[in-house]
């Protein structure tokens, strides 16, 4: 008998201590963790004021764009884990939170055109955002997940649709597991796309509940009021109130129906947490181009053109 109380003693204690062990540590809230949003110096105005010290524009675009808070994208790397560790490891140096975008599904783009691209399979994604996520570690950050992907379906069949949702859970997922401390946000479109119950379907089918929540707006210009009223559109269809942040880099006029580098745009308001949503964020880089069209007809997407970044200061 005192064998028998002796063995149960031990096996409680074992299991006690096995329960200590194993019960997942509460993920950290990067805002509360860090001390303000870093501002990357390798950023396209950032770069372009270095090599133009004497273009008259070159001050104020210094001022209103490049010494702001920029979310910095990044693509089909092949050494994607060491490039992102180096981005935040840089910022996580100086106690401040580094905002990234994950931009490099298969397919990217599909009825826009101007900025297709995206790993080579599903494969050859699923490893790269596995490594994406791994370069972050537990270090605090904000990652918005693939512009574009859930608002691209008209141009798609019903196979691809599949394989990308499931490409979408699978980064959830690794962000989740590999990136604890990371505020993740899967993109969701904007007021004059999708319709919020609809999107509200594809975020709950590509993860959502894996991560912090959804992006509005990126790349495009909604007003932030139109854009909170589309996030909370889509959080009573989603039926629980998921966090959200909106891209106000260019919306401060905004909209005149068109996305594409249309004219009499402007700078919205900088980047901040709070105002409405987890964080109102810079994440489409003023001044980058959305493709060959509008006011910039021989500017390839993402290439930064100094003249669409001034008439975004303007407003003009």
């Amino acid at each position: 008998m005192a064998w028998t109380v002796r063995r149960a003693a031990i096996l409680l204690s074992l299991l006690t201590l096995l329960m200590a062990t194993t019960t997942p540590v509460a993920a950290a809230n990067p805002i509360e963790a860090t001390n303000g949003f870093y501002v990357y110096p390798g950023s396209a105005p950032a770069t372009w004021v270095r090599s133009n010290p004497d273009d008259p524009r070159a001050a104020r675009i210094s001022a209103e764009i490049g010494d702001r808070p920029i979310a910095r994208w990044f693509g089909n790397a092949s050494d994607i884990g060491s490039v992102v560790a180096s981005h935040v490891g840089r910022a996580h140096s100086h106690g401040l939170l580094p905002v990234l975008v994950a931009y490099n599904l298969p397919g990217r783009d599909a009825c826009g055109g101007h900025s297709g691209g995206g790993a080579g399979s599903v494969g050859a994604y699923r490893t790269w955002i596995a490594s994406f996520a791994a370069g972050i570690g537990d270090r605090p950050a904000v990652v918005v997940i693939e512009p574009d992907a859930l608002g691209d379906f008209a141009c798609m069949d019903d196979t691809a649709i599949e394989e990308r949702l499931g490409m979408l859970r699978y980064a959830t997922e690794k962000f989740m597991q590999k990136a604890p401390n990371t505020w993740a946000y899967l993109d969701g479109g904007n007021v004059g796309w999708v319709a919020a119950g609809t999107m509200a379907d594809r975020l709950d089918a590509a993860g959502v509940r894996n991560i912090r929540g959804f992006a509005v707006n990126v790349s495009n210009y909604y007003t932030t009021a139109a854009s909170l009223d589309y996030a909370g559109s889509v959080n009573a269809a989603l039926g629980y109130s998921a966090g959200f942040v909106v891209d106000t880099s260019r919306n401060g006029h905004g909209s005149n129906g068109q996305w594409c580098n249309p004219p009499g745009r402007k700078l919205g308001t900088s980047p901040q947490v709070g105002g409405g949503a987890d964080m109102l964020l810079w994440v489409k880089t003023p001044g980058n181009s959305d493709g060959e069209c509008g006011i910039a007809p021989d500017t390839p997407a993402g290439q930064f053109d100094p003249e669409l970044a001034d008439r975004l200061i303007d407003g003009s």
